[in-house]
């Protein structure tokens, strides 16, 4: 690790980040553990450990495993540029050109709740950069705002663990009704999922093979999988969930995880396990415009793409948005291809920078890119849900309050 100070930080408040944490979230019982890294050029100056990773078990540390649940989808977004590199795909390309089950998909217009849905056309085809900015009509069930959600809780079309492959989850989701033209509004969604069956079918290989050979190995990920290896499940923190009392109460055992068993619906949206130095590699090499330690995966331009604001006519969360489930607080934020890009400081009333990007997970991981600054963040923990608490912004504060 390297001296904050000659990165630019202050040591010391730095180190009352932790403090917060603690007082705050961990001694009030609100959040199980917590562990934050922060980096600068690449750079290592803070990686800090509280709690215990299990119930009444060993403490958190650097080899601890999470579920990352929604920072899966940059790493499913990338996979897809990668393919566009290669121009076997495009931006633009139609999804139905390929999953051909989406070719005459409607828009909601009626029904539901039992009675059949009515539809109509959609103004434009979905096309593939609708998958990856989250303007695509798709949903998630557990919004609970239409009948079209409803009927994706019907279908548990979103079951990673016994119901749907991956082939069959986009069967079953081109079945139901878009809730908007691809285009017209943002809503999150399982979007960056289709987009895994996307990258499956054009590079034919399974997504999770696709993620381990030309992802994970040469990035030196060695502790990022949809499964988690025998010999590693020692190592993967239990995860907690609010319950009806409004206490923590256990969701997934470590030691007897689903994620120990290989996913049905291997999902690219969030179906990933992976450590804060793993994750901590990933944004390194985002922030080095699409290359580690010599290995380079895309061009710095498709990084510089991909973390530029896509909605159109260069509109913002705020005008767009529909959800009301989102891994980001709306206000001067836009979307690019895959991160939530911050277009405004002012409006998000936290420290930042234009262009930095970032995204989350709902068991309320985080991590965020600031390329100006050359500041880098991995939050992890293991509760749900991750909007309960503002701790994302209250660490966001701190760490650019740290700065000298």
């Amino acid at each position: 690790m390297t001296p904050p100070e000659s990165h630019g930080f202050d040591a010391g408040r730095l180190a009352r980040i932790d403090a917060f944490v603690r007082d705050r979230y961990l001694d009030t019982g609100k959040l199980p553990h917590a562990q934050l890294l922060i980096a600068r050029d690449g750079d290592i100056v803070h990686f800090s450990h509280q709690g215990a990773a299990r119930d009444k078990g060993a403490p958190v540390d650097s080899t601890t495993l999470f579920r990352i649940a929604s920072m899966t989808k940059p790493i499913t977004s990338l996979a897809f540029m990668m393919l566009v590199e290669e121009a076997k795909v495009g931006l633009d390309t139609p999804v139905h050109h390929v999953l051909p089950e989406f070719k005459g998909l409607g828009v909601y217009a009626g029904g539901g709740s039992g009675a059949p849905f009515a539809t109509r056309p959609t103004a434009q085809p979905m096309r593939m950069i609708d998958l990856l900015r989250h303007t695509s009509g798709l949903t998630y069930s557990f919004q609970e705002r239409t009948p079209v959600d409803a009927a994706y809780r019907e279908s548990r079309i979103e079951s990673w663990h016994g119901n749907l492959t991956l082939d069959e989850f986009v069967a079953e989701v081109a079945k139901l009704p878009l809730e908007f033209s691809p285009g017209d509004e943002w809503n999150y969604s399982v979007s960056t999922d289709v987009l895994g069956a996307v990258v499956q079918r054009v590079s034919g290989m399974p997504l999770e093979r696709f993620f381990a050979e030309r992802i994970f190995a040469p990035l030196g990920m060695h502790d990022t999988f949809f499964q988690v290896p025998e010999d590693k499940i020692d190592r993967l923190a239990d995860c907690w969930a609010l319950g009806p009392d409004k206490t923590r109460i256990l969701y997934d055992r470590g030691a007897e995880s689903a994620w120990a068993k290989f996913p049905r619906l291997v999902s690219g949206g969030g179906g990933l396990v992976s450590s804060a130095l793993d994750y901590h590699r990933f944004a390194t090499f985002c922030l080095n415009g699409g290359t580690l330690g010599g290995t380079r995966l895309v061009s710095r331009k498709t990084i510089a793409l991909m973390t530029m604001n896509h909605l159109p006519g260069g509109s913002d969360l705020a005008t767009m948005s529909r959800a009301l489930f989102s891994e980001t607080t709306n206000a001067g934020t836009g979307f690019g291809l895959g991160f939530a890009v911050t277009l405004d400081v002012a409006k998000t009333l936290i420290p930042g920078s234009a262009g930095e990007y970032y995204w989350g997970g709902m068991f309320s991981t985080a991590f965020f890119v600031d390329p100006v600054e050359r500041i880098s963040m991995v939050f992890m923990t293991q509760f749900s849900p991750s909007m309960l608490y503002p701790i994302r912004r209250e660490l966001k504060t701190l760490i650019y309050s740290a700065l000298n």
